[in-house]
């Protein structure tokens, strides 16, 4: 192997590749055959020394500068709602609703009639408890022009003076009683004959149906209740109807009644022919009390339900139908109103007045056991026949 050469001579044709270069000048040799080149560094290093914060190197001459990228904003964060928020939404709906519970009874007491039924005179003393008078006149007050055609009571009165309905709701420390007085019942009226009780509420009105009463039984009459034609038809529809269930094909053309035996659903037109209808009963209007005690009874449990008071609709129409055809008695306060109308949803027992015949005359003796038991509010104590559907032993 030759000796490597020196001197001078070591900076010729081989001195690039023993690293013989002349400093400065460019840092090469003038006669360096094949120079040691840069490589350019490419756009990605450029952007990660920007990144990392160093001096950014500017791009060749002649190459446009690549366009950089908009940033995105970041997405926002999902709105939660808080929970405090949801309680207060909720608690302010369930207080607007206990408002209208609250406001549409109390528009609907400023719009019923009040009438003054206290008959005056020598009355029976207080009484342990609270007697309701109810009675079903044949006002047509509340009814459409097609309702009174359907009913066949088109050309009469919207402000009737006869009653079909007569009955005593007694409310204390036992169940509820209701009791019917048949209308065709025979008693003295004072001032008058004796006759038929309604006609006491023909002759006078509430005042001398209510003196008529308690002379004759010795109840103290607390509150008077009149529901009209029309408020009858309307409670009913605003339940959405009642059911009933008639024994025989009934077709009373004075009710305008025409209905088949058997359960079935009826409004309140038909629920009203039914409730008017003697005519196809044996027992005539001892049987017409019957029914009419059922259909209250069957509007009083729909009435009772919770739905009422959750379907706003409901609700309004039923105190629209007390607004249409309700009449009640000064002094009878709201509260009073709505104890009666709880306790004919709540139902308890229910009874004809004790009688000895269809003719119809009271049975004495039983019916005085039964009203001693309700003037002294012991209504638990009433058993046996003093307490009848049909007034008959």
């Amino acid at each position: 192997m030759a000796d490597r050469p020196s001197g001078e001579q070591g900076h010729g044709e081989y001195g690039w590749l023993y690293g013989n270069r002349r400093r400065g000048g460019g840092g090469r040799a003038p006669d360096d055959p094949e120079p040691t080149r840069v490589l350019p560094t490419s756009p990605r290093q450029t952007r990660d020394r920007a990144s990392s914060g160093s001096r950014p190197v500017p791009p060749k001459p002649g190459v446009p500068p690549r366009p950089s990228r908009p940033s995105r904003p970041a997405p926002a964060p999902a709105r939660r709602r808080s929970p405090h928020r949801v309680r207060n939404i909720v608690l302010g709906l369930v207080a607007l609703y206990l408002v209208f519970l609250i406001a549409v009874p109390a528009w609907a007491w400023t719009r019923i009639h009040k009438v003054d039924a206290d008959p005056g005179g020598a009355r029976p003393a207080d009484q342990p408890g609270t007697t309701y008078l109810l009675v079903g006149s044949d006002s047509r007050r509340g009814l459409t022009k097609a309702e009174k055609k359907k009913l066949g009571v088109g050309g009469v009165s919207d402000t009737g003076q006869r009653t079909d309905t007569i009955m005593l709701l007694h409310v204390g420390a036992g169940p509820n009683v209701l009791l019917s007085i048949p209308r065709d019942s025979i008693v003295p009226i004072p001032g008058h004959s004796t006759t038929k009780i309604n006609a006491a509420f023909a002759y006078g009105g509430p005042k001398l149906l209510v003196k008529t009463i308690e002379q004759d039984t010795g109840l103290r009459i607390d509150h008077y209740v009149e529901v009209g034609f029309g408020g009858f038809v309307n409670a009913v529809d605003a339940v959405g109807g009642v059911t009933i269930c008639p024994h025989s094909n009934l077709n009373d053309r004075r009710s305008n009644l025409h209905i088949k035996k058997g359960c079935q659903e009826v409004d309140g037109v038909t629920a009203l022919a039914f409730s008017r209808d003697r005519h196809s009963f044996a027992l005539g209007d001892v049987q017409r009390a019957a029914n009419q005690r059922k259909v209250v009874g069957a509007v009083g449990h729909k009435v009772k339900s919770p739905w009422t008071f959750l379907n706003p609709i409901r609700y309004f129409r039923l105190n629209q139908a007390a607004v249409s055809s309700l009449t009640v008695s000064k002094g009878t306060s709201p509260v009073a109103l709505a104890r009666f109308a709880l306790a004919m949803a709540s139902g308890g027992k229910t009874c004809t007045m004790p009688i000895s015949d269809l003719a119809v005359h009271w049975d004495r003796t039983r019916a005085l056991a039964l009203l001693k038991l309700l003037k002294e509010d012991r209504a638990a104590d009433i058993k046996g026949n003093l307490c009848t559907k049909s007034g008959l032993p």
